[in-house]
C-alpha cells in the first residue's frame, strides 16, 4: 500500500554544483522538495521508491547501491541511491539524470529510512501502462513511498527549451492542480500525445504515482509551483 509520496522536479540544475552561479534561483524549490521528503520520512516506509523519466536504454529497475553522476553536466559529482545489500553484486548501470537528482535530494535531506531503489519510466509510456506499473510498486510493501521525479512542460516561454507553445501554461496548470490535490482521476486522464509535444518529462512518472495511489486514499498538498526557465516545475505532498 502506498503511504506516502513526494512528487519533485528533476532538473539537474537543482544540484547547485550544476547550476553554479544560478544556484539561488531554485533555492524555494530545493527547500520545498525538502519538506515533501520530511513528509516521507514521517510516514516511515517499509520501502522507498524513486520513480523518474528515462531514456530507453535507462528504463526499468535500479536497486538500491545504484550510483549516478553529474559528469556529463561539467561537474565531478556521484551520489549513490540507498545502500546495497551485504553481499549483493555492485549494480551495473549507472542512475538516469532524473533518479540520480532524487538521490541527490535523499543525501541532501539525510535520508537513513526504509531501503532505496529506483525505476526508470519511459517518458512515453502508454497511460494504462503506467497505472498498472504504479499497483505493482504499491504492492511491493506493506508501507511504500513514493518519490516521483518529472518536470512539466518545457515551452513556457519563447527561452524555453521547447520554445513558446501557447497550450503548455493549461497543461501545466492542470497537472499542477491534480498534484496539489491528489486526483487521481486527473492525473491519469493526462493527454500523453499533447505532453510529449509540450516535453512534458514527468506525465509519465506522475500517473504512475496514480496508479500506485489507487485505494489508499492520499491527500495533496502542493509546496511550490513555477517556471523559472520555461520549464514547469511542482513540489508537491500526499500523505
Amino acid at each position: 500500500m502506498l503511504a506516502a509520496a513526494a512528487v519533485c522536479p528533476c532538473p539537474p540544475l537543482l544540484v547547485p554544483e550544476v547550476a553554479a552561479g544560478a544556484g539561488p534561483e531554485l533555492d524555494a524549490a530545493r527547500s520545498a522538495c525538502l519538506d515533501a521528503l520530511g513528509v516521507l520520512a514521517a510516514a516511515q516506509p517499509d520501502l522507498l521508491i524513486v520513480a523518474g523519466p528515462a531514456g530507453p536504454d535507462d528504463r526499468g529497475p535500479f536497486p538500491p547501491g545504484s550510483v549516478g553522476s553529474f559528469a556529463g553536466f561539467g561537474v565531478d559529482l556521484t551520489v549513490r541511491l540507498g545502500k546495497s545489500p551485504a553481499g549483493a553484486p555492485a549494480p551495473e548501470r549507472p542512475l538516469p539524470a532524473s533518479l540520480a537528482v532524487g538521490a541527490w535530494l535523499l543525501d541532501l535531506a539525510g535520508w537513513d529510512g526504509a531501503p532505496a531503489e529506483g525505476l526508470g519510466v519511459g517518458e512515453t509510456l502508454a497511460a494504462d501502462r503506467c497505472l498498472s506499473a504504479g499497483e505493482e510498486l504499491a504492492a511491493r510493501a506493506d508501507r511504500v513511498a513514493l518519490l516521483v521525479m518529472g518536470d512539466g512542460s518545457a515551452c513556457r516561454t519563447v527561452k524555453a527549451p521547447g520554445y513558446l507553445d501557447e497550450r503548455a501554461a493549461d497543461f501545466d496548470a492542470a497537472a499542477v492542480r491534480a498534484l496539489g490535490s491528489a486526483d487521481l482521476a486527473a492525473l491519469s486522464a493526462l493527454d500523453e500525445s499533447l505532453a510529449h509535444e509540450l516535453k512534458a518529462a514527468g506525465r509519465a512518472p506522475w500517473q504512475v504515482l496514480a496508479g500506485a495511489a489507487r485505494g489508499a486514499g492520499l491527500d495533496g498538498r502542493l509546496l511550490y509551483e513555477d517556471a523559472p526557465y520555461g520549464v514547469g516545475y511542482a513540489v508537491a505532498a500526499w500523505s
